[in-house]
């Protein structure tokens, strides 16, 4: 079988022509659909971490990926965790390396991360029919930080994490604190 080749052209000298742009956050309301404020794992790849890296490791990954949280995996696909920028510069470090009587850079991203067993999880199929205000409520309900969406499973595949749903995220898209809704230290 012999294929076709697809049609070219160029563009005149001098063409200013802009590149094409992830989609931004824009702002929304309460009364926007819920997924809005969700970064879909559909449309972006999500960032992820071994839980054998150290601390300092895990803060250069999400600088150079340009984020606050990682999945934490140490056998592809399975996700065991989560770790936030959070995670590594607050008191949990701290708090290890005064119980265990190490130095900070002898934890390693397991010490400190979130396990998948401790994360609050949404129904993407519930979450699409949602709006951000009960997002807010949720995040009110539970003061976490994060929510994982999870797609049920399919005839074409099993549950999956499909989006991640941060608390600060969503303070940026709405332009304002939500304080009644921040995690209790």
């Amino acid at each position: 079988m012999h294929a076709t080749a697809l049609s070219t052209f160029r563009f005149p000298a001098n063409t200013c022509i802009p590149q094409a742009q992830p989609k931004s956050h824009e702002a929304v309301t309460e009364q926007s659909p819920g997924t809005e404020v969700m970064t879909d794992l559909a449309s972006v790849k999500a960032a992820t971490i071994d839980p054998h890296l150290s601390l300092q490791q895990a803060e250069q990954a999400m600088i150079h990926q340009g984020v606050r949280s990682l999945f934490v995996v140490s056998g592809f696909p399975c996700v065991d965790g989560l770790i936030t920028l959070a995670d590594l510069v607050g008191e949990k470090p701290m708090r290890l390396v005064n119980e265990r009587h190490v130095l900070r850079q002898d934890l390693s991203v397991a010490d400190v991360m979130t396990p998948l067993a401790m994360l609050d999880a949404l129904d993407y199929d519930e979450l699409k029919s949602s709006t951000v205000a009960q997002v807010i409520a949720t995040f009110k309900k539970l003061k976490h930080s994060h929510l994982l969406v999870v797609q049920a499973a399919t005839s074409q595949g099993p549950a999956r994490i499909r989006g991640l749903i941060s608390l600060t995220q969503l303070e940026r898209q709405l332009g304002r604190a939500l304080p009644e809704a921040m995690p209790q230290p």
